[in-house]
């Protein structure tokens, strides 16, 4: 008994001495000048993320000031997402084995400066990432853990950009405001297919005139999709449309499940819980679920790409802008956990960010480290956001960024699609005569719609990849993924904003 108490002692003995040493040196060298004491206002913050935007086409917390990023923390409701590690590469927890005594190091920096007890500052701590979200109000305490050898990255973990920016437009003239439901994607809207734009197939499914530019119906006489599992990230999926719930295994699609998951959680504050369920209050998920695996159907609507794959959906978001703490958490949420479920192969994410989210990063890092393969969203332009190139996290190395483009044998990006450098491949989504989009299954029961953009580029690509996994079940996600670019148009060259240009499934599965 003696022994255990004196290993404890000597434990909380190194793990105190450590705070002292990492305080010290943070006390020593903390020096804010007068001009820095006074936090910026949103619109200069704005401003400074915009310069860095436009010059460099990348902005990440990490390269701005102390002053910049503490100005946004006092903007962000004082919501601070830290991340920390051994180096910059170490963010698994269970590749950490002193992850404990870092976080208690770091939390005694917090304490110290913020002069409070634990209590007040910590909000959580993640089970698998080496990242907890805390409450810092002053500017010191960001100096110094920037200054600590453990800190991956220090960020505003509720500083909502496109918020601030909503503002500036809506108190500017009517001509720059935005409509809620065209820039966040959203929409419940149902629209009479065109007849050009489909043709028909047994058991009496509609096939988007999309697929038919893809090979997709020739590539099912070889490869449905069974046995691959999709995960989709998104506003999840509507109760209004049976064939994404009691009806998945209608038609010619059999023996596969759907899975609906709720993680975002619809509050300002940081400690809530309960989330607002599984069901999409959007219509953005639905599409997405709806072109990647609709059912083979007898109904008259439209299939999706993989009619005979699994999916696994989840409501991360309440639009297609991850923007503001809780979004983003259910982002990581949603990848950490499809990172651990062993049957989800392909993950597709049509949302994003213009710029990055450290706790995204390390969640896609997971999924990616378990051999997912991720399709991210390039980017469709709203008023906000023209001047940018690939966004997040479709530009990280760990995701395979897929965007919209015209009908035609030139590739021509669609109306809204961002092109760049970061593009693999490319999905015909407009077409060049009526400027119509990708038919789906609506939101609502008997009901279908178009959707467009690189959000459903994205989808239609992770259906295609489900479909050569499915036709190849031993291979690695590398197999797969080199297997669509051989099959690819530009494929052997690599277009610096198409890449390798749009994918033939046909070819891919054979």
């Amino acid at each position: 008994m003696i022994k255990k108490i004196l290993r404890v002692f000597l434990l909380l003995l190194l793990i105190l001495s450590s705070c002292s040493r990492d305080e010290n040196q943070s006390e020593n060298s903390i020096i804010i000048e007068a001009s820095q004491k006074t936090p910026l206002t949103p619109t200069q913050i704005n401003a400074k993320i915009d310069g860095s935007l436009n010059t460099k086409g990348t902005f990440n917390w990490s390269e701005a000031s102390s002053h910049l990023l503490w100005s946004a923390v006092v903007n962000g409701n004082n919501i601070v997402t830290i991340g920390f590690g051994n180096s910059k590469t170490n963010f698994e927890r269970a590749k950490t084995a002193n992850n404990a005594k870092i976080q208690n190091i770091l939390l005694a920096i917090i304490m110290k400066y913020e002069g409070t007890t634990l209590d007040k500052i910590l909000i959580t701590a993640d089970i698998d990432l080496n990242l907890m979200d805390v409450i810092i109000e002053k500017q010191e305490t960001i100096i110094a853990l920037r200054q600590s050898k453990y800190i991956r990255y220090v960020e505003p973990a509720d500083y909502s950009y496109l918020n601030v920016r909503n503002a500036e437009s809506r108190s500017g003239s009517p001509s720059n405001s935005t409509n809620s439901s065209s820039s966040s994607g959203c929409g419940y809207e149902s629209q009479i297919l065109a007849a050009a734009d489909f043709t028909t197939t047994t058991p009496n499914a509609k096939v988007p005139w999309t697929f038919t530019q893809h090979k997709i119906p020739n590539a099912w006489n070889l490869s449905t999709g069974r046995g691959i599992t999709i995960g989709v990230i998104d506003t999840g999926v509507s109760p209004n449309q049976s064939l994404l719930g009691a009806n998945f295994n209608n038609g010619l699609s059999t023996g596969r499940t759907i899975q609906k998951n709720g993680v975002y959680i619809n509050s300002i504050w940081p400690w809530t819980t309960t989330t607002d369920g599984v069901n999409d209050l959007c219509g953005h998920g639905t599409s997405m679920a709806s072109v990647a695996a609709a059912p083979r159907n007898d109904r008259g609507l439209p299939v999706g790409v993989a009619y005979n794959s699994n999916l696994v959906t989840y409501r991360a978001a309440e639009n297609v802008v991850i923007d503001g703490f809780q979004e983003q958490e259910a982002v990581k949420k949603a990848f950490t956990a499809l990172g651990n479920n062993t049957k989800v192969k392909i993950i597709s994410m049509s949302m994003g960010h213009i710029f990055s989210v450290g706790k995204i990063e390390d969640a896609i890092k997971f999924a990616y480290g378990k051999g997912k393969l991720i399709f991210c969203a390039a980017g469709t332009s709203t008023s906000f956001t023209t001047f940018v190139g690939v966004i997040f996290p479709a530009w990280m190395p760990e995701t395979i960024a897929v965007t919209g483009v015209k009908e035609g044998a030139t590739l021509q990006a669609c109306s809204d699609c961002h092109t760049g450098g970061k593009v693999e491949f490319t999905v015909a989504m407009q077409r060049a005569t009526s400027g119509n989009t990708v038919p789906i299954s609506g939101y609502y029961e008997n009901q279908s719609d178009y959707v467009g953009g690189s959000s459903v580029a994205t989808a239609t690509t992770a259906g295609i990849a489900a479909l050569v996994w499915a036709k190849n079940p031993t291979w690695t996600r590398d197999q797969v993924l080199t297997k669509m670019r051989q099959s690819a148009n530009l494929f052997p060259n690599r277009s610096s904003e198409f890449g390798f240009g749009n994918v033939n499934a046909f070819l891919a599965v054979q």
